[in-house]
């Protein structure tokens, strides 16, 4: 509803899973949740309107992440397939996408706890 009724161009980047990962189809919504939970995914929203308001435009709607990558990651076949031929780079790999999540999690936190200077006057 807020991309649809801002003035302008609107961008809504979404997480869509698909049979090729090798999720049981019948409970996919859990593997989106746990993409979110993991901070593989973070939900939020930016909306340059709020700033006019002395708002931060930016809205971090997910909570802290509850689950590491890994849990969320080795769900799906596509990444599940590298721990069997070559487990050596796939821990590493892993680690690294933690990190990554870790990182970005942190930022987005950061930038979404940002005040704003005072409501514009119209």
């Amino acid at each position: 509803i807020e991309a649809e009724g801002y003035p302008g161009p609107s961008l809504i980047i979404a997480y869509s899973h698909c049979i090729a990962h090798g999720i049981n189809m019948t409970t996919a919504n859990d593997q989106q949740k746990a993409a979110v939970a993991s901070g593989a995914w973070p939900l939020y929203r930016y909306d340059p309107r709020l700033a006019a308001e002395g708002k931060n435009p930016l809205q971090l709607d997910s909570k802290d992440p509850t689950i590491p990558i890994e849990q969320f990651a080795y769900n799906e076949t596509r990444y599940k397939m590298l721990t069997k031929s070559k487990p050596e780079q796939a821990k590493e790999l892993i680690k690294l996408a933690q990190a990554d999540a870790t990182n970005r999690w942190n930022m987005y936190k950061q930038l979404a706890a940002m005040t704003c200077g005072e409501k514009k006057e119209e």
